[in-house]
């Protein structure tokens, strides 16, 4: 068995003994992603919306429905925003 293979496996029944309430001396960190601002982190970039959208991966609409507030990013997106 390769070093890879054995720590997955050790990870996997650190996970193992988790679900099962056993796991001891593991610690759990919580993180929360707050809404960013979308307009302010593309202002920042300096790139249009057409273009900021583009780069990101979303709709252009998408992006105004953000920016407009009529919407906000749930998910992935928000995680990727909060990178940039």
């Amino acid at each position: 068995m390769t070093t890879a293979y054995k720590k997955i496996m050790a990870g996997l029944g650190d996970v193992d003994a988790f679900l099962k309430n056993e796991s001891k001396g593991h610690v759990i960190h919580e993180v929360s992603v707050t809404t960013p601002d979308v307009s302010a982190i593309r202002s920042k970039s300096g790139l249009s919306q057409r273009a900021f959208a583009q780069n990101i991966g979303v709709a252009l609409g998408t992006l105004q429905g953000w920016e407009q507030g009529r919407r906000k990013p749930e998910g992935p997106a928000r995680v990727l925003l909060a990178l940039i």
